[in-house]
This record gives C-alpha cells, sequence and structure tokens, in this order.
C-alpha cells in the first residue's frame, strides 16, 4: 500500500471566526497554518482566498500572496480551491489558476449546499479542466454526489479529462451525499481505472472516513474548511491538531505518511523546482 498523502483543508470560504477562533484568515496566517501542517504531516494545503475582514474572495493577488509565503515556509503542495464561495461567477473562481499552482480543485457538478446552490455549467467545468491541463496544473476532481462520479467517468470515456486521476469525495454537506461508511464504499467502487482518491468527511464524519481511507488505500483530507472540532463539544486548537491526528492512527497502522516530495510522485506530478 502507498503512503498516504494528507491534505490539510485550512480555511474554506464558509467558516468564520466566531465559529472557530483560530482560524487562519490572512495570507500571512494561512502561511503559518500550512507550515505547522505540514510538520504535523501534511503533503498538500487546500487554500482559499479571504481578504483581511474575513470575507471568501478568489482575488488572484491574494492567492499570490498565500503561495509565495507558504512556498517561504515550507515545500508542501499548494492546492488553489476554484469553488471559491457560492455566487461568484465562473470567471472569478477560475482567477487563482492562471498563477500556475502546484494544483488544483475542479467540481464535477451541481449541488445543493446547506441552503444554497453550488452552480456549476457543464461548458464551465470544460474551460476549468482545459485551462487547468494547458496550464499544466494537476487536477483534484471534487465529487460530491453520485452523480458527478458519473460525469467524470463519461468525461474520461470521452476523452475530456485524462487519466490517471485523482478524486476527492466530498461526503457530509447538507444537500449532497451522506458522510457514511456505505457512501464512501460505493463512490470507490465507482472509481475510474488507476484513479486515486482522497476523502474528506464533512462534520463528525471526518475521523470515521478518515480512517477508513487509511484502511483501503485511500488518502486524507482534514482541516477547519470541512469540520472545526477535535471531538464533539471541543473545538480544535488548530488545523495541525487535527493533521497530526491522521497521521498518528496511519503510522500506528503501518501506513507511513507521504512527504510532499512522495506525494508528487504518487500523483504523477513534476518535482518542484
Amino acid at each position: 500500500m502507498e503512503k498516504l498523502i494528507i491534505t490539510a483543508a485550512l480555511t474554506g470560504a464558509e467558516v468564520t471566526r466566531e465559529q472557530q477562533p483560530n482560524l487562519p484568515i490572512t495570507p500571512d496566517e494561512i502561511a503559518d497554518a500550512a507550515f505547522e501542517c505540514a510538520k504535523a504531516g501534511a503533503s498538500i494545503v487546500h487554500v482559499h482566498g479571504r481578504y483581511d475582514d474575513g470575507t471568501p474572495t478568489q482575488d488572484k493577488e491574494v492567492y499570490r500572496q498565500i503561495i509565495n509565503k507558504v512556498r517561504e515556509r515550507c515545500d508542501v503542495i499548494v492546492q488553489v480551491s476554484t469553488g471559491g464561495a457560492v455566487g461568484m461567477t465562473a470567471q472569478e473562481r477560475l482567477a487563482p489558476v492562471t498563477l500556475k499552482p502546484e494544483m488544483a480543485t475542479l467540481s464535477m457538478g451541481s449541488v445543493n449546499f446547506g441552503n444554497d446552490v453550488f452552480m456549476n455549467h457543464p461548458d464551465d467545468m470544460d474551460i476549468f479542466a482545459t485551462t487547468m491541463k494547458d496550464l499544466g496544473v494537476k487536477i483534484e476532481y471534487e465529487v460530491f454526489d453520485t452523480g458527478m462520479i458519473t460525469t467524470v467517468n463519461r468525461w474520461l470515456k470521452k476523452g475530456l479529462i485524462t487519466a490517471p486521476l485523482h478524486v476527492d469525495f466530498v461526503l457530509g454537506i447538507p444537500g449532497a451525499m451522506a458522510g457514511t461508511p456505505e457512501a464512501l464504499m460505493y463512490m470507490r467502487s465507482q472509481l475510474p481505472v488507476d484513479a486515486s482518491w482522497t476523502v474528506a468527511g464533512i462534520g463528525a464524519a471526518q475521523l470515521p472516513l478518515a480512517t477508513m481511507a487509511i484502511l483501503l488505500g485511500g488518502h486524507v483530507r482534514v482541516g477547519f474548511e470541512d469540520n472545526v472540532y477535535y471531538r464533539k463539544g471541543e473545538l480544535a486548537i488548530s488545523n495541525a491538531q487535527l493533521v497530526e491526528r491522521v497521521a498518528r492512527i496511519s503510522r500506528e497502522m503501518d501506513r507511513p505518511v507521504a512527504t510532499p516530495a512522495e506525494a508528487r510522485q504518487i500523483l504523477g506530478m513534476s518535482a518542484r523546482s
């Protein structure tokens, strides 16, 4: 079984300081959190931009600051979000990709998102995928529901995307696929041949699904974007605390944690220059 890739989703677009006082917001805070997570065992950091007042943004210059400051501190893979926040235009959401980050996410369909709707028109998805491919950005295909993994397989068959793929199952969003073991097992069964996968369990689903992924040969995403608690009723003190727990569990199961360089090799990415 290959080494475990841990992704730390540091900030997201929805979580507030009222919900999690230790949420990193500014580029410096995000870079500090990335460094702490790298020390704890993360090889990828998934980042969303925020203005200093906490407002979510896809401003390219904010992302430029984040990427540069993270790279000054550590060798972790920076994965930018193209999900942005609900209501943003596709053009806004794609802006950070023009910076040519090592990696970016691509959501594979529209989904009810709590009381909102996260829109992803097929034409926009095609533009996102083509732009990332042209710029040499490794894509992580975000899948929130069964129809999205069907779309991944259809696009692969049509040649719109190419193997090997890396897929992230985001499970437990209200309005999308449940964060249950049964849901994960089904999604995993639908993966394209030779695809690698990671799971992001939302809220209370984070720890059990992370543990399942370790056992099943998948990879794990944790962090404040998905879950602000360490255990029920106890706020986590940092993103790194959530990373440390997954790394500890994986090592106890005799599955070593991948370094950023090893993660690049597993995902078929070029070594960082």
